[in-house]
This record gives C-alpha cells, sequence and structure tokens, in this order.
C-alpha cells in the first residue's frame, strides 16, 4: 500500500475522486517509477512520491517523481510538448547523450525573434549550480513600439529579473516562475498565469532539450535553477563551460546581463 503518495487538491480535481482515491489506497500506482524529473527510480511505499498531472490541448498523462524534486501539481503544456514528454516518460523514444551545453530555440510572442537557451554550470562560492543561458537571435521590440531598439533587457527587469554586475553572486529568487523538467530533460521555463492562474510558458522548446548527468546531478541537489539572459549577441554559442563563463562575466561587466533564481516547477515559492 503505498502510504507515500501525495495527490495534490489540483490533481484530485482534474482526475477526479474516484481515481485519487484509487491511486492513494495502490490500486493505480506504480510499483516503482523513474522520476519524471531527475530520472533515477522511485517506490511509492519507501519514496514521497509525487503525482504530476501534464496537461495539454487533448491529453493529459499521470507521471509520478519524488517529492523531493517536484510537488504533486498540474501542469499546463502544449499538445506537441506533451507527447514529446509522453516519449521520454514512458521510455519509447530514449534521450540522446547529453551535451555540456544545448541550445532549443523559441518563438518570441509575436514572431519578434527566437529564444535560444543553453544550459551550463555555473560555479559559486565553490559550489556548482544549474544554469541555463537565455539570448535572442535579434533584437526584441516592445510591444507596440515602432521603431528599432532591444528592450529585451528591459522587458525582463520589469517582470522581476535583477541586473548581474558580478557573477560570483547568486542571483535573487524570481517568485512565480520556475523551470519544467520532465523525463530528465528541459521542457519550459514557466511564468505567473494571469490573475493567479496556472504558470504559462514565458519559453517552451520545440523539443525536449537534453541536459548533462551533471546539471541534472546539480539541479537535484540545489532545487533551483539560475537563469541569465542577455541581448543578442552578448553570449554567443560557446562550446565549453569555461567559456561560457568567459561570456557571462564580459556581459555583465558591459551591462548587458540579468538573472534571477527560480525552483523546479511547482516548489514552494513557485
Amino acid at each position: 500500500m503505498p502510504r507515500m503518495l501525495d495527490v495534490s487538491d489540483e490533481v484530485r480535481a482534474e482526475i477526479g475522486d474516484e481515481e485519487a482515491d484509487r491511486l492513494l489506497v495502490g490500486e493505480d500506482a506504480p510499483r516503482s517509477y523513474d522520476c519524471t524529473s531527475c530520472r533515477t527510480p522511485g517506490d511509492p511505499e519507501s519514496d514521497r512520491t509525487s503525482t504530476v498531472l501534464f496537461v495539454g490541448e487533448e491529453t493529459a498523462v499521470l507521471a509520478f517523481a519524488h517529492a523531493t524534486c517536484i510537488p504533486s501539481q498540474v501542469v499546463s503544456v502544449s499538445e506537441e510538448q506533451l507527447q514529446g514528454a509522453v516519449a521520454s516518460i514512458t521510455g519509447d523514444s530514449p534521450a540522446p547523450a547529453a551535451p555540456a551545453a544545448g541550445e532549443a530555440p523559441q518563438n518570441v510572442p509575436g514572431g519578434q525573434a527566437v529564444l535560444g537557451i543553453t544550459s551550463g554550470l555555473v560555479l559559486i562560492g565553490g559550489e556548482l549550480h544549474p544554469a541555463l543561458v537565455v539570448e535572442p537571435t535579434a533584437p526584441i521590440a516592445r510591444p507596440g513600439s515602432e521603431g528599432p531598439g532591444d528592450d529585451f533587457l528591459p522587458l525582463l527587469i520589469e517582470q522581476g529579473f535583477i541586473p548581474v554586475m558580478d557573477t560570483a553572486q547568486l542571483p535573487s529568487a524570481l517568485n512565480g516562475w520556475s523551470v519544467l523538467l520532465a523525463g530528465g530533460q528541459l521542457h519550459a521555463v514557466l511564468q505567473p498565469g494571469i490573475e493567479g492562474g496556472r504558470p504559462v510558458a514565458w519559453w517552451q522548446a520545440h523539443q525536449a532539450l537534453s541536459v548533462t548527468d551533471g546539471w541534472r546531478a546539480a539541479v537535484n541537489k540545489t532545487q533551483r535553477v539560475l537563469i541569465y539572459a542577455a541581448p543578442v549577441g552578448s553570449i554567443g554559442q560557446q562550446p565549453r563551460e569555461d567559456l561560457l563563463r568567459d561570456a557571462l562575466d564580459k556581459a555583465a561587466a558591459a551591462g548587458k546581463l540579468v538573472a534571477a533564481s527560480m525552483p523546479l516547477a511547482g516548489t514552494p515559492g513557485a
């Protein structure tokens, strides 16, 4: 009997009381699972386990995760993204070997540019922190503006990102934002929904972004991801993490870097 399974009120409302009760008494709960976040094995009879419901436009998929990785929650994703998560969760489409850093483009609302995201580890205070570096492929103008210009950083500062003067300092937490890992891969960066609604994707991968085992181990330890953002042309595609750090240092020195710290999707403070 899986006494350590958690079904949140939000998940219960989506799947119904009958199904939720069957999970809690062990009828529909798995005997074991691969955590949808860290991809390591879990046992609902001995590990505190969260039910995580991924909801698309037409499909909903129930997954399981260590409660220390992600709390029980409902996560809204696109139907295309959900199908990719299903393949990753079920193992029908094994993830390729994860590079030290990768890039996954996403259209910015309004189609003004594409956001590239690179994953890497950043050393701060003698500890490795999982980081994502965001850089558009073109200048991003403020919605409704007509002239040329790049308002990417001012727009993010208005959302709560903080200018970085020293990359040796940990970025401050940004309430309401979070990073979604599913199947051990990066799927989205979420921002607060309108009027307290469900979080929505600020950035969402067209295809789940693989991360290294070291990156995944670091995020499982810290339970937070550092997000750095810079205007187009400030960082570039760096083949090594030491070069990525150098690029971050140069962007910070030039006043072209903002950052925030955010938890995995749905963790306290999100």
